[in-house]
């Protein structure tokens, strides 16, 4: 059974997917309604050189109600589920089940 995984972040990006899952995902667009999108700057060269990135992005609920973050969403394994997990954690990143724009629950990573 596949699981759905939404991306606004590094997870876009296939160089990391390659390191974190061993290929490409393919996805489509979807949005994350009722949240807004961070950055904090990466503290870490050494992570900012994994990422290739030098800022975090994390997203935080807003009392908007037109905000929304922009981003993919995949479909991928329980394995790889686990890897995401493994990647999002080093950065202190932590999944929660959200809904999306297209009535679609997916997983999500929020910083903190």
């Amino acid at each position: 059974m596949a699981v759905l995984l939404f991306s606004y972040g590094t997870l876009q990006k296939k160089d990391v997917q390659m390191a974190t899952f061993g290929r490409e995902l393919t996805g489509r667009e979807d949005a994350l309604p009722g949240y807004r999108r961070l950055s904090s700057a990466v503290s870490d060269p050494r992570v900012a050189a994994m990422i290739g990135e030098t800022y975090y992005f994390s997203v935080e609920p807003s009392d908007r109600p037109e905000d929304a973050v922009s981003g993919m969403l995949f479909e991928i394994t329980d394995q790889e589920l686990a890897a995401a997990d493994r990647y999002e954690g080093l950065a202190g990143y932590r999944r929660i089940s959200v809904l999306l724009r297209s009535g679609s629950q997916a997983w999500v990573y929020l910083w903190g």
